[in-house]
């Protein structure tokens, strides 16, 4: 989805939005591994940061922002405008990472 625009921003600098093709979701749900959490607690924490959770939190954002993207392309959009992302956990005691991602597929000139 290389080719497809996406942007926090209401707009792209130097570009003409011509069309509106409306609000695009992704959503990624990341389970957490609970051998992963505990030697993540022990052996992963360098300075106050997880390299496991981190990495996690990575790859929950690529794979939702990818949905978005594809979703745009399949209304016919060739950019994104005002990406906004949250993440949340969710489940018993918190034990699922949820990143969503939405915006407007629009197409530019």
């Amino acid at each position: 989805m290389s080719g497809v625009i996406v942007t926090t921003t209401p707009s792209v600098e130097g570009r003409r939005i011509t069309d509106y093709k409306g609000i695009v979701t992704g959503e990624a749900i990341m389970g957490a591994n609970i051998f992963k959490d505990l030697f993540a607690g022990i052996r992963d924490i360098v300075g106050g940061r997880s390299a496991t959770y981190e990495r996690e939190l990575r790859r929950a954002r690529e794979m939702a922002m990818a949905e978005v993207q594809q979703a745009a392309v399949e209304m016919g959009a060739n950019a994104v405008v005002g990406i906004d992302i949250d993440y949340e956990t969710v489940g018993t005691n918190a034990s699922m990472l949820m990143v969503t991602v939405s915006g407007t597929a629009v197409v530019l000139s």
